[in-house]
């Protein structure tokens, strides 16, 4: 056999059945921060991934149970007329860029995961999911509050069907049986405090304002499908490291803020909220304080939420920040000893944390199943 010819056989995936392995094993291109350098605390071990989740979902509870409080004051009437704020595209702006930064800051001392990343899709995530939360933040405006409590708590739908279209997801009939009750469980406790206050809404459901919620639905949709399609097509980016190959929480965090603040800064321009959003703070201090208060309340929930994104699934976010909304409506309610819980919202939360502990046992049983089983193929 002659030099050239058996060179070349030394180096064919033919005479190196493992060449393939050996690729998908090599070290990560990943970016340095300024961290680097130092020990890991033993604090900082790697954990579980039942454990890992319960942390991501305590910190999605907690940061933004006070982000929905700061939010209320925010939105609340001021001044001896009553004046209210409604610049929802200025609030964004400065919610967004806060988060950027933060996340920005983060990737500066922790690193980044050295990844090409497909940021086409990730900037078409982020302004969808900033238009979704415009959307249903602007349909309250219109529409009385039964319509909307429809549309948060069919939000889950959209997000599972954007998943199937948009990503090629597929799910097993145990999360959709989950999706449809935890679904229907924050409509029951929406709905018992709704017509637990007795008082009818003084609002008519005008074609702008279900528009505006049917365009949220959609936007959600569409996010949910984005966000499956940046991790495939991070994984195409990176032949080399198919497998293992996504971006870092704080890297979704910073491209899909900062898309957001963008878009919603191009809206906020021209719908003459900048001038508006920062006379009315001027006016109103405490407003500041507290959009600035909810914004970084938001940047330390974020850090949660893309990493559950990153780690996880969307599906799991959203099932985590569905709920979320019950925990700060509870904590709203201690929080104001007027208030009380009806049965039928009592109800609601006993089905939707039902639902969510069976399906984290479920996961729990599978990942310990899926363990068993390769250490019985590592015997063999």
């Amino acid at each position: 056999m002659p030099a050239t010819t058996r060179r070349q056989s030394l180096h064919s995936p033919r005479s190196n059945p493992s060449s393939s392995v050996v690729r998908e094993m090599t070290p990560s291109p990943r970016f340095k921060g300024v961290a680097s350098g130092f020990n890991a605390p033993s604090f900082f071990l790697p954990v579980s991934r039942e454990l890992e989740l319960v942390a991501c979902c305590l910190g999605v509870f907690v940061s933004f149970s006070y982000f929905a409080v700061m939010q209320e004051d925010v939105y609340e009437a001021q001044g001896e007329k009553g004046e209210r704020f409604s610049m929802t595209f200025f609030a964004l702006v400065f919610e967004r860029a806060v988060n950027a930064l933060c996340a920005l800051v983060a990737i500066f001392i922790f690193g980044g995961s050295g990844y090409k990343l497909p940021l086409k899709e990730i900037f078409h995530s982020g302004s969808s999911q900033m238009l979704a939360m415009a959307a249903s933040n602007e349909a309250l405006r219109y529409v009385s509050y039964p319509t909307q409590v429809l549309g948060k708590s069919c939000k889950m739908v959209p997000v599972m069907l954007g998943g199937l279209f948009l990503g090629g997801r597929k799910f097993s009939r145990f999360q959709y049986l989950s999706v449809a009750f935890v679904t229907f469980g924050v409509f029951l406790f929406n709905y018992g405090k709704a017509s637990s206050s007795g008082k009818a809404s003084v609002k008519e459901n005008s074609t702008y304002g279900l528009s505006l919620i049917f365009l949220s639905l959609v936007f959600d949709a569409i996010t949910g499908g984005l966000q499956d399609k940046v991790k495939t097509s991070t994984k195409v980016l990176n032949p080399s490291h198919r497998k293992t190959a996504k971006p870092s929480a704080h890297e979704s965090m910073l491209y899909t803020n900062l898309s957001g603040a963008i878009v919603a800064l191009v809206f906020a321009v021209f719908t003459g909220q900048v001038t508006s959003g920062f006379a009315f703070c001027a006016k109103y201090p405490k407003v500041l304080k507290a959009i600035v208060s909810y914004s970084l309340a938001s940047a330390v929930g974020q850090n949660f939420i893309y990493h559950t994104i990153t780690s996880f699934d969307v599906l799991v976010l959203t099932t985590v920040t569905t709920t979320r909304k019950i925990f700060s409506t509870v904590y709203s309610v201690f929080r104001n000893p007027n208030q009380t819980l009806t049965s039928l919202q009592w109800t609601g939360c006993f089905i939707v944390f039902t639902f969510l502990g069976m399906e984290t046992a479920e996961k729990v049983h599978k990942s310990r199943r899926a363990a068993a089983a390769k250490g019985r193929a590592k015997l063999v």
